[in-house]
This record gives structure tokens, C-alpha cells and sequence, in this order.
């Protein structure tokens, strides 16, 4: 008899089917009365497939008895209430490595983007303005001051993209990290006054909530630019969004926000910000390789075994 398995979110098509070949696959978002569905499926389901934003809170697993697991479709556990996991034997896995990549590619894509105003010229070009106005002057990432906040596997694959075009680098982090050649300041705070671009790349959850506040954005400064891969929760966003509004920073180029799908709509009229929403491991061949790992951590757990990338 195939488990039992409740799917946060949808997938892509050809992981679904996979899904439903190896298990007896609920599908939450297809639920019209979820209290109903709880109660009644609620003891029969084994694990949980879930997103790094949705994740699974613990009102949604106490109402799951029967729960073994929740595997991520992601690296970040933020959403997922791991205090009670511990207490009741659920392990959780995540999908790291695999989209440590293209989340670093994203960050250059949008430190790029945003201090070369490509998004800007964009729009300047097909409204027709190209021999009517002229844009202000980008800036040279070439020399320049990246600071990283969270020198983790994405962080420290940012660095790496980041050397290629010559910037300078340093990073805060809550320890020395070993093995690396970039200078660590300690506090965020003297990280920024320092950079010229901050990256954030750190871990979300309570201990890094709205550490990102108006006093570190006041010493990035009017020159300054912020880039957000990590989590919106990292960044105070209303002292961001007023910022960004009085040209107190200079730019933001941002994939991810406080209640997505929600941006501020102060944001969306802005020229010197460049959005996106929340894609930054979304390429065919990533997705693929996160939606396999998903499906191994499950198989493996369900044999008796091991799951190959367990955070709990």
C-alpha cells in the first residue's frame, strides 16, 4: 500500500507523476474545505512535500498524527516549525546544493541588472524614448565594494562570481568562516558602511528577522545598493521601502519580499528597483534536479532508510 502523502504548492508535471506513481499523493490546494480534509485524511497522512515559503507550520502537523516527514522542496526551513518536528521524530529534509548556482547567478543577475539599469533601458527603448531622453549614467561593479551577509554555500558562490569582475569582498557572518580568503566584519552594520552593494544571502528564520534595518540601509547609504536572494523577512521592508522612496539608498534589486506574493506598491513605480518574483532556483534543469532529490529523501525514508539530506 503506497503512504500517504499531502503536496504543499504544485510541482512540475513530470515530478507530480512521479509523485503519484511512488505514493497516494493530496493535493492542498485542490482542498475546498481544508478544515474538513484535515480532519478526515489528517490521520492517514505520512509525510509532507512543501515549499521553503509555505512550509509546514505546527497547527498543520498536529493535525497530521501519523506525520514521518517533510521534505522541502528547498533549502530554507524557516517555515517549518522544527522545535516540534524534534519533539515528535519527524525529520525534515531540505534540496541544498543543487540550487546553490543559479541563486548565486541570480544575485549577479540583479547586481548587474540593477547597477547597469538594464531593466530601465529596457523600458526606455520599447516606450520609443531612446533618441527622445536620455538615462542617468549606471555604475561599474569593476572595483567596486561587495559586501555579503550570510557566507554560506550561496554566499561563498557569490564571492566566487563576484571576483571574476574584480569587486573587493568582505563579509559578516556569525563566525569566522574557515577556509576562505574574503575579510569578515563582524558587525552588519560596519559591513555596510563599507560596501558599496550588499548581497543578502543568509539563512531566514528569528535570529536574522529584520536584522536589514533602516540604521544598516542609512549606512549603505545614497550611493549604496542592496541585492535580496535570501529571504524578505531578513530586511525591515517598510524602512526599506521608505529608503528606497526618499533616495536613501541609492538601489535595490530584490527576488524575494515580506508576504509574497504581496510587493509594496510603493516599489513598483520605482526605476532604480528591479524585481522579480522570488525565481532565483528556477531553471528547468534545477527544479529537476531539487523535485529528484525530493523524491530520494522520501523513497529513502519510506525503505527504513536514511534520507539523503536530512536538516532534522
Amino acid at each position: 500500500m503506497k503512504p500517504d502523502v499531502l503536496l504543499i504548492g504544485t510541482m512540475m508535471p513530470a515530478l507530480e507523476r512521479r509523485l503519484d506513481e511512488a505514493f497516494t499523493v493530496h493535493r492542498l490546494h485542490q482542498v475546498e474545505n481544508r478544515e474538513a480534509f484535515l480532519a478526515g485524511m489528517g490521520p492517514r497522512i505520512r509525510g509532507i512535500i512543501t515549499g521553503g515559503v509555505a512550509g509546514a507550520g505546527r497547527a498543520l502537523m498536529e493535525a497530521l498524527p501519523a506525520l514521518e516527514i517533510v521534505a522541502v522542496n528547498g533549502i530554507g526551513t524557516d517555515a517549518v516549525d522544527l522545535d516540534y518536528a524534534r519533539v515528535h521524530g519527524i525529520r525534515v529534509t531540505t534540496t541544498p546544493d543543487v540550487l546553490t548556482d543559479d541563486v548565486a547567478d541570480m544575485a549577479m543577475a540583479l547586481l548587474l541588472a540593477t547597477a547597469r539599469q538594464i531593466c530601465w533601458g529596457d523600458r526606455h527603448v520599447r516606450a520609443g524614448l531612446w533618441a527622445r531622453q536620455g538615462l542617468p549614467l549606471g555604475r561599474k561593479i569593476g572595483g567596486s565594494k561587495l559586501g555579503i551577509l550570510g557566507l554560506g554555500r550561496i554566499g561563498r558562490a557569490v564571492a566566487h562570481r563576484a571576483e571574476a569582475f574584480g569587486m573587493e569582498i568582505a563579509y559578516t557572518d556569525v563566525a569566522e568562516i574557515s577556509g576562505v580568503s574574503f575579510r569578515r566584519v563582524p558587525a552588519l552594520i560596519d559591513l555596510a558602511r563599507w560596501a558599496d552593494i550588499l548581497v543578502i544571502a543568509a539563512s531566514g528564520g528569528l535570529q536574522s528577522h529584520g536584522i536589514v534595518d533602516a540604521a544598516v540601509l542609512d549606512a549603505l547609504g545614497p550611493q549604496g545598493m542592496l541585492v535580496n536572494v535570501a529571504r524578505g523577512s531578513i530586511v525591515d521592508e517598510a524602512a526599506l521601502v521608505a529608503a528606497l522612496v526618499e533616495k536613501r539608498l541609492g538601489a535595490a534589486g530584490l527576488d524575494v519580499f515580506v508576504d509574497e506574493p504581496a510587493v509594496p506598491e510603493a516599489l513598483l513605480g520605482l526605476d532604480h528597483v528591479v524585481l522579480q518574483p522570488h525565481r532565483a532556483s528556477a531553471t528547468l534543469e534545477t527544479r529537476l534536479a531539487m523535485g529528484d532529490l525530493v523524491l530520494s529523501n522520501l523513497a529513502a525514508h519510506f525503505a527504513g532508510g536514511e534520507p539523503l539530506t536530512a536538516a532534522v
